[in-house]
């Protein structure tokens, strides 16, 4: 790797790339506030309005793009938050990686399909196949 490794008051000092995704966490939990705020708020709002009303309210733009962005950031914070406990409790680094890899397809496809469903609101469709719900 990089040679002896470096201490501070008998604490090895992290000599990869910590002190960014550290900043990315802190970044996108401070954007998440006030969109989860939002998030809350409109589902106590739309809470036993109409299927009508809650079409109507997706179909609105900036609705749908601040509800896309709020599920791309949320998958995004829980990709970093979950690399960091698995690489506090997994001490293997072959399945780490294996894990985090796993772990950041999975919340990849989660983000994929949350924007898709909310675009498909957006413009009218519905949520499910025909079939499917009530």
């Amino acid at each position: 790797m990089s040679g002896v490794a470096k201490f501070k008051n008998n604490v090895k000092i992290s000599e990869h790339h910590g002190a960014g995704e550290w900043l990315a966490e802190r970044v996108l939990l401070t954007a998440l506030l006030p969109l989860g705020v939002w998030v809350a708020s409109t589902g106590f709002t739309l809470a036993g309005a109409s299927y009508d009303a809650v079409m109507t309210w997706f179909a609105r733009p900036l609705n749908a793009g601040l509800m896309a962005v709020t599920a791309v950031l949320l998958f995004g914070y829980l990709s970093l938050a979950w690399k960091v406990i698995l690489e506090d409790y997994v001490p293997q680094v072959g399945a780490r990686k294996a894990l985090t890899g796993l772990l950041n397809l999975v919340l990849l496809v989660l983000a994929a399909a949350s924007v898709f469903f909310i675009v498909r609101l957006a413009l009218g469709s519905a949520p499910l196949p025909a079939g499917f719900g009530a």
